[in-house]
Order: C-alpha cells, then sequence, then structure tokens
C-alpha cells in the first residue's frame, strides 16, 4: 500500500500507476507527466491546478443512479433531485463544466448568499431547482423573488422566524411572484465526523419543534401555506457512518409527515442535505457504508414513515457538495530542494587527521555489506550524536562536524540500498532518524488550507518514479516564510518519497481530492495567489488543455488588496534608471511562485 500511496483505496479508477508514472484513467489514459510537460512548455511557471470536467460529470451520474437504483427497488412514488452547494467551490472553471454536466438531469444550484445567488440566477437552467441557505436580510430575500419572475424553481430555505416575516413582508410589497419555502428543522438528532455540529439540538441553523408549528400558523394567517413545499436538514459532511442519518430521517420524516396532516397541502421535498462519504485517506478506508446504502436507506425510511402517517412518499433533495467535486481537481507541484542535498560526498572535506569517531564513519560506509547495513547505520547514528556533543563542548571544528554529518547520511543512504526493505517494517522503525525534507514549490496556506486549518488528509504521492521503490521519510515545506507551511512526517500515517538528484532529473508532487473548498478557502498568505488552472477536456478522445487561467501577477495581487499601484511605480521608478527599472517592471508582472532551471 506504501508503494502505491493507498490509490486503490481513494482514487475510485479515477487515476492508475502504469510504467512508473501515474496515469488519468479515461479516454487515451494520458499521464499527469506529460499534462504537466506541456503546460511548462507554455512557460506557465509555479504550482498547476488540473480540473477534470469528466470527473464532476461521473460523480452527478453516480448521485443520481444510487437513487433511481433505489426507487426502482422499492417502487417509491417521489421524485430525486439534487442542487450543488455552491459555497464548496464558486470558480468558474468548475461551475460552468458542473452546470453542462448537470443538465440531463435538470441539476441545481444552492445559494447561501446575495453573490452565490447571482450567480446561481445566472447560470442555473431553467427549471432546475434553486435553494438558498443561510442567514437572509430583506434584500436577499426580494432577490428570490425576481429569481422566481425569471422563471426559476427557487426555495428560500427559512433559518428563523424573522425571514418568514421578512418573506410576507416583501410578498405584500411586490407584484413579483413568491418563491417556494422551506423550512430548516433542527433536529434532535446530530451528525457525526469532523463537521458533526451540523446537525443536533444546538445546531447553528434551524427551526424548533415550536418554530416549525408558529411558521406554519404564521403562513395559515398570511393565506400562504401553499407556498411551503419543502423542509430542510444537513447534519454533517463526509459522514463515515450511517446510522445518524437513520435517525435524523426518521426525525424529519414524521415532521414532514405531521405538517402534512396539519394542511401544508404543497408541502412535498425533504432536502437531507448532503453527507455522502467522500474517501480522503490513502491507508484505510474510513467509510463504514457502501455508497448504495446510504441511497437505499433515505428511500426505505422515508417510505416507510409515509405509509405509517397515510401521507405521500416525498420527493427527495440533497446538497452533496464534497462528493460532486472533490476528487475533480488535483494539485501538482514540483520538489526544488531536498535539504539533506548538500551531504553528498563531494562536500566532504576530510583532513589527514580526523578525529577517531570521524574515522570510525569512514569505516562503517566503506566497509557496509547486506549483512551489516543494519548494524553500521545504527552505529552511524550513536557516532553523529556523540560527536555533535563534541562540538557543543568545543573539542571537535566546524569542518569535523560538517564531515560526521555528511558520512551519517552516507551512511543511511547506503544502508537502505542494502536493506532492499520490502514491507517497510525495518524503515518505518527507523525512519524519524533518516528523515527527508522536501521543499515545494506552494503554499499550504494558498492551495491545502483544510490541512493547515483543520488537519484534513489529502492523497498526496509523486506523480514519477513509481516503478521504483520509494525510501525516505519525507516531510514537505512549502515557500512561505511560515513555520506553520510544513506536512510533517507522521509515523502512524507516512509518507515515502523517493531519493532523487534534482539537478539530474524533475521530481513532481500530486495533491489529490482538492476540488471541495479548497479553492475559496486558500489565502494569499505571503501574497501567493492561486496556482495556474487547468481544464482537461476531450474531444473525440483526443487530450485537450483549456482555459488555462494563469496564476494572479504581482502587481495584479497589490491592487486586489487595494494599494495604489501606480503610486507605487511611481516611487520605484524615482530611485532607478530606467534600464533597472524596465527589469523590476518585468518582475512586478511576474507571480510569486519560485522559478526553477525546469520552467
Amino acid at each position: 500500500m506504501l508503494e502505491n500511496y493507498g490509490i486503490n483505496i481513494w482514487a475510485d479508477g479515477n487515476f492508475i500507476i502504469e510504467d512508473g508514472v501515474v496515469k488519468l484513467n479515461y479516454a487515451s489514459k494520458p499521464s499527469l507527466i506529460d499534462m504537466v510537460k506541456d503546460i511548462r512548455e507554455k512557460d506557465y511557471k509555479g504550482p498547476l491546478l488540473f480540473r477534470f470536467p469528466h470527473l464532476i460529470e461521473k460523480q452527478i451520474d453516480k448521485l443520481y443512479s444510487l437513487y433511481s437504483n433505489a426507487i426502482k427497488e422499492y417502487d417509491y412514488k417521489g421524485k430525486f433531485n439534487a442542487v450543488f452547494p455552491l459555497k464548496v467551490n464558486q470558480l468558474p472553471n468548475f461551475v460552468l463544466p458542473l452546470v453542462k454536466a448537470g443538465e440531463k438531469y435538470n441539476y441545481g444550484l444552492e445559494a447561501g448568499s446575495k453573490a452565490e445567488l447571482f450567480l446561481a440566477m445566472t447560470y442555473n437552467k431553467i427549471g432546475a431547482p434553486i435553494t438558498v441557505n443561510g442567514f437572509k436580510d430583506k434584500e436577499m430575500i426580494h432577490l428570490g423573488f425576481i429569481a422566481k419572475k425569471m422563471g426559476h424553481d427557487i426555495t428560500i430555505i427559512i433559518e428563523g422566524l424573522n425571514e418568514l416575516e421578512t418573506i410576507i413582508e416583501v410578498e405584500k410589497e411586490t407584484s413579483l411572484p413568491t418563491p417556494n419555502v422551506g423550512l430548516r428543522v433542527r433536529l434532535f438528532n446530530s451528525g457525526g465526523g469532523a463537521w458533526a455540529k451540523s446537525g443536533g439540538i444546538d445546531a447553528k441553523f434551524g427551526l424548533s419543534s415550536t418554530e416549525i408549528l408558529e411558521a406554519f400558523e404564521m403562513l395559515e394567517e398570511n393565506n400562504l401555506v401553499d407556498i411551503l413545499t419543502m423542509i430542510h436538514f444537513h447534519i454533517g459532511s463526509s459522514m463515515e457512518t450511517i446510522k445518524p442519518l437513520k435517525n435524523a430521517l426518521k426525525e424529519s420524516g414524521h415532521i414532514y409527515a405531521e405538517l402534512k396532516n396539519l394542511g401544508a397541502v404543497n408541502l412535498s421535498a425533504i432536502n437531507i442535505g448532503g453527507g455522502l462519504a467522500v474517501e480522503y485517506s490513502q491507508f484505510h478506508r474510513t467509510a463504514q457504508y457502501h455508497l448504495q446504502e446510504f441511497a437505499n436507506d433515505v428511500i426505505f425510511t422515508l417510505k416507510n414513515i409515509a405509509k405509517q402517517k397515510g401521507v405521500e412518499e416525498p420527493n427527495i433533495f440533497t446538497e452533496s457538495g464534497r462528493f460532486i467535486s472533490a476528487s475533480s481537481t488535483v494539485l501538482i507541484t514540483p520538489v526544488l530542494e531536498l535539504f539533506t542535498a548538500e551531504y553528498d560526498a563531494e562536500h566532504l572535506r576530510l583532513k589527514e587527521k580526523n578525529p577517531p569517531l570521524i574515522e570510525e564513519l569512514r569505516d562503517l560506509y566503506n566497509d557496509m555489506n547486506s549483512k551489516t547495513a543494519l548494524e553500521y547505520m545504527h552505529d552511524s547514528i550513536d557516532h553523529l550524536e556523540s560527536l555533535l556533543k563534541l562540538f557543543d563542548l568545543g573539542y571537535i571544528d566546524l569542518e569535523d562536524r560538517s564531515n560526521a554529518e555528511i558520512l551519517n547520511n552516507l551512511i543511511i543512504k547506503k544502508a537502505i540500498w542494502f536493506l532492499e526493505v520490502d514491507d517497510y517494517k525495518e524503515l518505518k522503525r527507523i525512519d524519524n532518524k533518516i528523515q527527508e525534507k522536501y521543499l515545494v514549490n506552494f503554499s499550504i496556506f494558498q492551495s491545502l488550507p483544510d490541512f493547515w486549518g483543520i488537519k484534513q488528509e489529502f492523497p498526496m504521492m509523486p506523480i514519477t518514479h513509481l516503478d521504483k521503490k520509494p525510501t525516505r521519510s519525507a516531510s514537505l515545506w512549502d515557500i512561505t516564510c511560515d513555520s506553520d507551511g510544513e506536512i510533517g512526517f507522521n509515523p502512524e500515517k507516512p509518507l515515502y518519497l523517493h531519493d532523487v538528484n534534482l539537478k539530474l532529473e524533475e521530481y513532481y508532487l500530486g495533491f489529490f481530492h482538492v476540488g471541495a473548498y479548497q479553492d475559496i478557502l486558500g489565502m494569499r498568505h505571503n501574497l501567493f495567489s492561486h496556482p495556474t488552472e487547468i481544464n482537461v477536456v476531450f474531444e473525440d478522445g483526443k487530450l485537450k488543455l483549456e482555459k488555462i487561467l494563469e496564476s494572479q501577477k504581482i502587481i495584479d495581487i497589490l491592487e486586489d488588496i487595494d494599494h495604489d499601484t501606480k503610486n507605487l511605480k511611481e516611487v520605484l521608478k524615482t530611485n532607478l534608471d530606467d534600464k533597472t527599472y524596465k527589469i523590476l517592471k518585468k518582475y512586478l508582472h511576474d507571480n510569486s511562485y519560485l522559478k526553477t532551471t525546469w520552467s
């Protein structure tokens, strides 16, 4: 598993390893490294973000297929509908292919802010559903009325009674058609996983039982009962177990039935939010259910409650975001430096007379064989510790210390080669002593904010050299000047990479499942902007790289954060001759990522 980086666990057949490289398992099966080289030849620098629209379409197809299977299995009378929550990824290179891929299903969009609602009103197919979540003011609610006027099938989800009061107020003030209304219910049952607090009695959003009854009475008093069409709940994202869902379905199903029996004649849908699992781990499967089981439980539970309460079976809405988007995007970035690269034999400064421990290290290196490799490596590590203490006491000089570090590193590398580690057990036992630091040309804060913020796992692996055994326990350093910009080595979930000579060959790392939230949450720490984006599409089975969106130029980043760039240029120009200023101006129109020889 460590040699294939768990690709059989998380990749869902989307990526495969062949001929020592990672390939896209689609159409002509192009390799990721060939895509990288193609983009580099066009002189795009820094990290690259590849988007795969066919994987968006695959997930949409899978979602609808799951529920279609379940509806057929249980002879369910309600229909299935879905919307994509724009908060997960609002960028055009993602959203536009998403909308196109979903047209055949009438797949819709969910908005949680005024800006997102404008996107939904612009791009959503007329007739496809729009749901509006989050706290809303009068202006946002008025936008919902305008969307209805445009012909959109829009439902405003009420988070509090004050929002319903505002809808009633706007309905009286305007001649625009009134949108549908849904009630977000605060369930007693909570969710599971990292986002469990989305549900439960203390959740941020939703109406209590008392407030649900008050909302229904308000609708009755204002002759608006017919606009109530949906109840909504959300109990978690990427849930690992299915039990919380079953409990929430029972509770929400009974609320739906009770409202129907009270006289909510047009109430016809239950929106279950998201929750479908995304496999982020590359070490073991975290989801304790099959995706079809998830859909089956939804259909089976709601069918039984409808039968028990004597009401029609509700239409089902979902708002799965991670499930649709995560797998569609891959970040690829080059390794710039290995921090033990200076520990090569060519850097030794051996003297005619060296300290005894230095000479012993030389003997360990020269005399090592497959039988003595493990013993000599342990001796070398002990010798280095002793020599560092001697340096602290002033008994050896800086050259001796340098020689000790170099020899120790050479011995470890040679020992690993001799050991021919097959099952990694021995390597894992000693990995804290042989770690390598890989400097990677990206910003964790910009491209993997959920790793930094909540320690979210992401599958990561080299995209080449996969016909060779990785032998270095790796920690990754980004190029920000922040000590938090590191993916440290974790012995429980170890990342092993290859010992490469970057003067002779390139080495790229891929970070997978970064299509959900990472783009939009990424911050400009140290003023690093988004990576260069590329959409990977196929025409008649042939690869095409299109919609290339280059990483922002430095001057544009500064302008975005409200610096007076005109004044900035004038100040810089004042203190420089024309020739030097021309060079500086060129740098202002480059991006912040590091240039290297391969670019």
